[in-house]
């Protein structure tokens, strides 16, 4: 008797969740709607601005988390199973994700793009270059089989582009040091030298004598800026910073937004702005 109490109950439960629109779409996934999920922000944010009100689009890694941390829940793995579209960075960004993932025709690794031309160290920070990240644009949209939506973004990432060249065209200095090596895309797309004091791991230890050779190199050069970033500890961006009497600025990789910029709206076009602000200062551009 037991048994058939929880068996009509779990088939109640069942068919509420249906008629709600359940299985993590709410009523809109009821409605039809493509069920995608993407590993970190950058990727979530393209295939909801292609995808619009036709996709229901779930981040795996929620605001505040650093994505290369992510440990795949037992609800992460349900929603990959049940989604019509899985998009990964791919090449170790997300080892246990893209574990947890394996292959499949509805699974699609962007750092795989063609012409994308990801560097030799397997650099995944290629969407802080507009027109790579246009790359990856475009082959999410192929995905989604949303070309007009594409070529809007598309469009919208070639003005940023003309923005930081315009922007970062006069500049007193071109050394950016970084406390992780996440702007190597950037640096090579606008005659930058990125000088970073760990390497593409953002909890990475400087390795030995590196810290000071940084330090040597923001006092030989006048560097006037050390850049931290958000998701991470600012402690040896300070470091350097207080044994060169430089000071510190965000620069922000855009791995994924904090709590408080998710609140407040900020998205993918207004970080990078705001790095470009910041670049802007540190380097006496006019």
């Amino acid at each position: 008797m037991r048994l058939i109490v929880i068996l009509i109950l779990t088939f109640s439960v069942s068919i509420a969740a249906v008629a709600c629109g359940g299985g993590g779409g709410g009523e809109a996934a009821g409605a039809g709607m493509k069920q995608v999920v993407a590993a970190f922000y950058p990727l979530a944010f393209a295939a909801a601005e292609i995808g619009g009100a036709g996709v229901d689009v779930k981040n795996l890694t929620p605001p505040g988390a650093e994505p290369h941390d992510l440990e795949v829940s037992p609800r992460d793995v349900a929603a990959v199973r049940d989604a019509d579209l899985v998009l990964l960075l791919g090449h170790g960004f997300q080892p246990q994700l893209e574990d947890a993932v394996g292959a499949g025709d509805n699974v699609v690794r962007l750092l795989d793009t063609p012409g994308l031309e990801v560097h030799s160290n397997d650099d995944p920070h290629v969407w802080l270059d507009p027109v790579r990240y246009a790359k990856v644009v475009d082959r999410i949209g192929q995905a989604l089989g949303k070309q007009s939506a594409v070529d809007n973004l598309e469009k919208r990432l070639m003005d940023l582009d003309s923005e930081f060249r315009a922007g970062l065209a006069d500049c007193e200095r071109n050394e950016i040091v970084t406390s992780h090596e996440a702007f190597a895309y950037l640096a090579e797309r606008y005659g930058l030298e990125q000088v970073a004091i760990t390497g593409l791991s953002p909890e990475a230890e400087p390795e030995p004598g590196k810290l000071q050779d940084v330090v040597n190199l923001v006092r030989s050069r006048g560097v006037t800026t050390i850049y931290f970033e958000t998701l991470v500890s600012p402690r040896i961006a300070e470091t350097v910073a207080r044994e060169t009497g430089a000071k510190t600025a965000v620069l922000n990789p855009i791995e994924g937004l904090t709590g408080e910029q998710a609140a407040s709206g900020e998205d993918y076009f207004s970080l990078m702005r705001m790095n470009l602000a910041a670049l802007r200062a540190g380097l006496g551009c006019s």
